[in-house]
């Protein structure tokens, strides 16, 4: 089975799943409760910051303006883990922060994100009902399969051991 990987070995490993995986599932909840799950393209800054572009249509637009937290999801493709009970994951909860239009960083994010994602990215940009979200983790867990859960919290997924229950 060899040797277990040390705490700042599983952190590169995590840093690194979050890096290859360019879309993240969202959980968001609405002013009267209710949870509600998605799918959004997603980049990373250099501090380890996940950004996503949403339409204010999007349920969770409203839910982030109301409630600016949200759980992300990163989770390994079904045909490379080989059990579907076992797939590689980093949930993290998250505070929100919604990037104003007229900023500078939209723009650095947003070319970024254009680069990353293609001319969709201009598309959506021009469309004035988009905004640009900004997460901040707080806490979570990276999940390398059967008894392999792992606490992370920040931006930088730090570890502080495997999680006992």
């Amino acid at each position: 089975m060899g040797n277990p990987l040390s705490l700042e070995e599983l952190q590169q490993e995590a840093l690194k799943f979050r890096r290859e995986v360019d879309a993240v599932m969202l959980s968001t909840t609405s002013p009267d409760g209710m949870p509600d799950a998605g799918y959004a393209p997603c980049l990373l800054d250099r501090e380890g910051r996940c950004h996503i572009l949403i339409s204010q249509l999007a349920q969770h637009t409203k839910n982030l303006l109301s409630r600016p937290l949200a759980s992300l999801m990163w989770i390994e493709d079904k045909a490379a883990s080989g059990n579907a009970f076992a797939r590689r994951r980093l949930i993290l909860q998250c505070k929100a922060e919604n990037i104003e239009r007229d900023s500078p960083e939209w723009d650095h994010i947003l070319g970024q994100m254009e680069e990353q994602h293609g001319n969709t990215v201009q598309l959506l940009v021009n469309l004035p009902d988009f905004m640009l979200f900004r997460f901040e983790v707080v806490e979570g867990n990276y999940i390398r399969g059967f008894a392999q859960a792992h606490p992370v919290t920040g931006n930088d997924l730090v570890m502080a051991g495997r999680r006992t229950r």
